[in-house]
C-alpha cells in the first residue's frame, strides 16, 4: 500500500506545475473574455471550464513528457527542445480535444466517418484557431520554463524566481 501511495504522490507532484501554470493562464484568458463580453452586456463565467481545461492539459503534458521522443535535443540550445516540446504538446492536446469532441457524435451517429464530418461542420473555426494560438503561446512559455528548470535545476529556478532555497538562503 505504501508503494501505491508513493506512486500517487509522485504523479501528483509531477502534474502540479503544469496544472498550476495552465490554471492561472486559462483563468486570465477567461477573465479577459468575461470583461470583453461584459462590454456588450453578456455575462460569462468560464472558471469551471478553465479549471477542467488546466487539469486536462496538465495530465496531457505529463503523459507527453513520458514519450521517448520528447527530449530529442538535450545537448542543443534550449530553443530546440522548447520548440519541439511545444509541437508535441500542441499535437497531444489537439488529439485529446478532437477525440473528446468526436465521441458524442460517434455515439449518436455510430460511424466514425460521419461523426468526423459532423464534427468538422460543427466547429466554430475562429474560436478553434484562437484557442490553438493561445495554446501555442502558453505551451511555448511553459516549455521554456520547464527546459530552463531542467538545465539549471528546479531548486535554482525556484531560488531565482521566488527566493526559495535551502535553509540559510534568502
Amino acid at each position: 500500500m505504501s508503494k501505491i501511495l508513493q506512486t500517487i504522490r509522485h504523479e501528483f507532484i509531477q502534474v502540479l506545475p503544469p496544472t498550476i501554470f495552465f490554471f492561472v493562464a486559462f483563468n486570465v484568458i477567461s477573465i479577459t473574455k468575461a470583461l470583453m463580453l461584459r462590454e456588450h452586456g453578456i455575462d460569462f463565467s468560464g472558471f469551471a471550464a478553465a479549471t477542467v481545461g488546466a487539469l486536462l492539459v496538465g495530465k496531457v503534458v505529463l503523459v507527453a513528457d513520458k514519450l521517448p521522443i520528447v527530449n530529442r535535443f538535450p545537448e542543443k540550445p534550449l530553443v530546440y527542445n522548447v520548440v519541439w516540446k511545444t509541437v508535441i504538446y500542441i499535437a497531444a492536446v489537439f488529439l485529446v480535444r478532437y477525440v473528446e469532441h468526436l465521441i458524442p457524435f460517434l455515439r449518436e451517429l455510430g460511424n466514425i466517418g460521419a461523426a468526423h464530418q459532423h464534427l468538422m461542420n460543427e466547429v466554430v473555426w475562429p474560436r478553434f484557431w484562437s484557442v490553438q494560438i493561445w495554446l501555442m503561446v502558453l505551451f511555448f512559455t511553459y516549455a521554456s520554463i520547464h527546459e530552463l528548470a531542467r538545465l539549471v535545476g528546479r531548486d535554482k529556478v525556484l531560488q531565482m524566481f521566488f527566493g526559495i532555497g535551502k535553509r540559510g538562503e534568502a
